[in-house]
């Protein structure tokens, strides 16, 4: 069986009671929201698709992310939450995921059983069970449904199959929250949360579309993140990063040697968990 038919097919199993997908506008999420559509546009069931909006993500992710779902011809529900009204999340602990996704996607249950929809899903990967997620654990606790992960579908699969279908996020890059950008123990607050955004914002749009990049904080130091072919953008723009860089109050301004990192903060032995 062709491995689109693989997902459609598990896919149809929960449509009977309604779908609710927990959407970031990132690859996998599009992605699962495309098949869904598709789904539903053969024989129609309850579905949508639901953000939740925090401190935690750049505002220009919102704008793209109810872009593609347009073009995907959903409507994007969007919710409101603060995480850092939670005592346990404002000093960023090495399980702020698990934390932070156990209220947002209990929030998200919520919307489900007010809008009598039985499943929530969400756009994990199998690659993500191979690395620090402490969120997974919430997801399984909460019953989220992860079909990507379920039949195997990697991140390279995923945006190849997008390809295929002439999806414009095929090679999108990933956008973690911006918790991310700071080491565990951190006291995260929504200024500090807010300059850094604009300060990546600001490098991403100096680069090559899709390229990856992050701007990593440790007190007063600003490290740039992004691919070696990528540096020498940095390095001809260095004057230009630096001074919006200090404007955001950063004292520091380096580019790190070691190239772009995912989850540089995690510790080894964690991404066994």
């Amino acid at each position: 069986m062709q491995r689109m038919e693989q997902l459609m097919e598990l896919l149809r199993k929960y449509s009977g009671g309604g779908i609710a997908l927990a959407f970031s506008g990132g690859v996998d999420s599009s992605f699962l929201l495309f098949s869904l559509k598709r789904l539903h546009d053969r024989k129609p069931f309850p579905l949508k698709a639901v953000m939740m909006q925090t401190v935690f993500q750049q505002e220009d992710e919102f704008s793209e992310a109810r872009k593609t779902a347009a073009e995907l011809g959903s409507t994007l529900e969007v919710l409101r939450c603060d995480p850092l009204s939670l005592p346990e999340l404002r000093t960023n602990p090495p399980d702020r995921c698990y934390r932070c996704k156990r209220h947002i996607f209990g929030e998200f249950l919520k919307f489900c059983r007010e809008h009598g929809i039985k499943t929530l899903m969400d756009g994990t990967n199998a690659d993500d069970l191979q690395v620090y997620r402490p969120g997974r654990k919430a997801l399984r606790e909460l019953g989220v449904v992860s079909p990507l992960a379920e039949l195997g579908f990697t991140k390279a699969e995923i945006r190849s199959l997008a390809a295929e279908h002439g999806l414009d996020f095929a090679s999108k890059p990933s956008m973690p929250c911006l918790a991310t950008r700071f080491e565990y123990g951190t006291e995260l607050t929504p200024e500090l949360l807010e300059r850094t955004g604009q300060g990546e914002t600001f490098i991403r749009k100096i680069l090559p579309e899709n390229t990856a990049v992050r701007l990593r904080v440790q007190g007063k130091i600003a490290r740039i993140e992004v691919p070696p072919p990528a540096m020498g953008t940095i390095l001809a723009n260095r004057e230009e990063i630096a001074a919006k860089l200090r404007k955001l109050n950063f004292e520091f301004i380096t580019l790190d040697l070691e190239g772009f990192r995912s989850g540089c903060y995690d510790k080894k032995e964690e991404k066994t968990l």
